[in-house]
């Protein structure tokens, strides 16, 4: 009998990053405390060994990488092997009894959500820090497409910086420790912008708070960031967005709304890059309830970690405040050292300009 390979979010939690990943095991934590996290599944790192093994993906490449050992030390031969890795598994189809399996839990997903027709994201999880950006995949609809989606997650492991790091550490090359998470999109509000297939109305938004202020490592302080439409954008830092820095004590705020031109929407079974309405576009992406829900979740998430927290908020158009607060991410925050005084940092940026 093979084994267990496929997790509801409420099975899991924080401990049980090497079984999912951290995405995964840190959305499993926080719904157990309640929060509203949109419905959904984990594929394991189980689930991909299976995958590798059972296709014959992971002799394939092992072989591959046997005869080309001396050849991949330069940079051009490590993006030409990338490429050919990423063929060698997104080639493949998935065994039927594991596709069997992905689509009873994709239709089970369906009535925990209560729908006949549901869109999910396809995310990759790792379970440890890996060199190169993992796939994500956003707006998927129907199951076939979700098999698709969850294999090219796992051919994304194989960035040209993976493949490196995974030579320079001698690690077996078709060994990855990464889950995938299929979750409900949520309805991000965003403004409707006159193209039929967008069937957007409304103008909300989504984005990201960290329970600390990256640059100077202040704890006294939430930041949020936001735009229009999807979180993808803030993420990536394609656009300039929204900014609001709360005093954790006294809840006083700095403001910054940016003009915000592009947004990212649905779009068939995708997303794109859209025009922001002129009517909107320096208008604020949240109100002061949605703001206060934010940063009254984050600092109760910081505390229950008992660390800053780095997290992903969106906002659903069909529900009101706070209903319409879903959490998509939640991980430790990266943060500058303090510096206790200025002493100490003169001292570090000597040290810097005599090793210079």
């Amino acid at each position: 009998m093979n084994k267990k390979w496929l997790y509801w979010f409420e099975e899991l939690d924080s401990g049980q990053n090497e079984l999912v990943g951290k995405k995964c095991a840190n959305l499993g934590e926080l719904t157990r405390l309640g929060m509203r996290v949109p419905p959904g599944f984990s594929i394991s790192v189980d689930g991909y060994e299976r995958f590798m093994e059972e296709t014959g993906a992971g002799e394939e490449i092992r072989r591959y990488v046997r005869e080309n050992q001396d050849n991949l030390k330069a940079v051009n031969n490590l993006i030409k092997a990338s490429g050919i890795i990423r063929n060698i598994v997104e080639s493949k189809e998935m065994p039927s009894e594991m596709r069997d399996e992905l689509f009873q839990y994709y239709e089970e997903l369906k009535q925990r959500a209560g729908v006949e027709q549901i869109t999910v994201a396809v995310r990759s999880s790792g379970a440890v820090s890996m060199p190169g950006q993992m796939e994500t995949y956003l707006n998927v609809r129907r199951k076939e497409a979700v098999v698709q989606k969850v294999i090219q997650v796992w051919g994304s492991a194989f960035t040209t910086r993976a493949i490196a790091f995974r030579l320079e550490k001698a690690m077996p090359m078709e060994k990855a420790p990464i889950g995938v998470a299929v979750l409900k999109m949520v309805e991000a509000k965003a403004a409707g912008i006159g193209v039929a297939v967008l069937k957007m109305v409304e103008a909300k938004a989504a984005g990201v708070v960290l329970t600390v202020m990256p640059n100077s490592g202040d704890t006294s302080k939430v930041v949020v960031e936001g735009n229009w439409g999807l979180g993808e954008s803030v993420v990536s830092g394609e656009i300039n967005p929204d900014q609001f820095i709360v005093d954790k004590e006294s809840g006083c705020m700095e403001c910054t709304v940016n003009q915000k031109t592009k947004m990212i929407v649905y779009h068939d079974s995708g997303t794109i890059t859209s025009d922001v309405p002129a009517d909107i576009q320096s208008k604020a992406c949240v109100n002061t309830e949605e703001l206060n829900e934010i940063v009254r979740i984050a600092k109760e998430v910081e505390s229950y970690f008992q660390c800053p927290q780095d997290m992903e908020w969106v906002l659903d158009c069909t529900q009101c405040c706070p209903d319409n607060l879903y959490w998509v991410q939640a991980r430790p925050a990266k943060f500058a050292k303090v510096k206790e005084n200025e002493s100490e940092y003169l001292a570090e940026l000597m040290t810097r300009m005599f090793k210079c």
